[in-house]
Order: structure tokens, then C-alpha cells, then sequence
């Protein structure tokens, strides 16, 4: 009888230990490449994490308006979608590291700093395409959203500088 019981004992660990195992895997942001999910991992930093995510947000920008500009002969629509999700995603998990700068009470000025600048730049390009962008009938949604989403990331970059400490400052004698 203890034999059977250590059996099915056995029998329901190895069942529910491959799907213990993958859950604790890091998961893959679907709108980043393999390259670039393993240079937000190599980071050593938030700051450095919130830099690469800007930096990537800027890039699905730039693809947005190049495909804009060369539509493909397939799929466009869903390109353009896929594209100004992606830069939306960028953009929120940028804001999201720096919540969690403040929390850990990491240095992260430089990366607040370069997200009100670029947040700024990012607002332009977007308004300029909701006004006068080609083809804004199949974007509109996901443009609205993008750009809700760098409102609300540069609202909490402004709040973020207060909350940061000030640098500290050398004490002469």
C-alpha cells in the first residue's frame, strides 16, 4: 500500500514539474527580438534597462514612419498596427522601470532625464501623425493609445524627477 501511495507520489511530481520549470523561465516580450530581450537582461542596471527601452521605442517609431512611407504589399495594416503597439509596449515597460527605480531608490536621474526628452520628441512625431499621417484610418486606435501612453510616461518622468533624491554634494572643510 505505502508502496503504491510513494508511486502516485512520484507520478504527480514528475507530472507538475515541467510546467514549475517554465513558469519560472523569464518570459519574452512578444514586440522585442531575441538580441534585444538579451540586451535589456545583460543590463546590470534600471537606468541602463530604461535607456535600451527608449532607445527601442525610438527604433519602432522610425520602422512605423518608414513603413508609411514604402507600405509593403501584404499585411500593411497589421504592420503598422504591430509597430505602434510595440512602441507603445517600449514606452510603458520604460515608465514601469522607473516606478521601480524609485522603489529600490536606485540612481535613475539619467534615464528620467532621457525619458522627458525623448517622450517630448515622441509626442511630436505622433501628433504630426495624427493630424496629417497617411492611411490614419488603420492605425487610429493604436495611435490614440501610443499616444495616451507617452502623455501618462512623461507626466510620471516629471513626477519621478521630485521623488528622486538630489545628487549628493561634496562637503568642503
Amino acid at each position: 500500500m505505502k508502496f503504491k501511495i510513494h508511486l502516485l507520489l512520484l507520478a504527480f511530481c514528475m507530472l507538475a514539474a515541467p510546467p514549475l520549470v517554465r513558469a519560472g523561465t523569464l518570459q519574452q516580450k512578444d514586440y522585442l527580438s531575441a538580441l534585444e530581450a538579451d540586451k535589456i537582461r545583460d543590463a546590470e542596471t534600471v537606468n541602463e534597462r530604461i535607456k535600451l527601452f527608449l532607445t527601442f521605442a525610438d527604433d519602432r517609431l522610425k520602422k512605423f514612419q518608414y513603413e508609411l512611407d514604402h507600405p509593403s504589399t501584404n499585411r500593411h495594416g497589421d504592420m503598422l498596427n504591430s509597430l505602434l503597439n510595440a512602441y507603445a509596449g517600449c514606452v510603458d515597460d520604460a515608465a514601469d522601470l522607473i516606478q521601480l527605480g524609485i522603489e529600490k531608490q536606485e540612481n535613475i536621474r539619467q534615464g528620467i532625464d532621457m525619458m522627458t526628452a525623448r517622450t517630448k520628441a515622441f509626442l511630436v512625431v505622433l501628433e504630426k501623425l495624427s493630424s496629417e499621417g497617411a492611411e490614419r484610418e488603420l492605425y487610429k486606435d493604436n495611435l490614440d493609445d501610443a499616444t495616451e501612453g507617452t502623455r501618462d510616461a512623461m507626466n510620471d518622468a516629471e513626477k519621478a524627477k521630485k521623488k528622486v533624491a538630489p545628487p549628493p554634494v561634496r562637503r568642503k572643510n
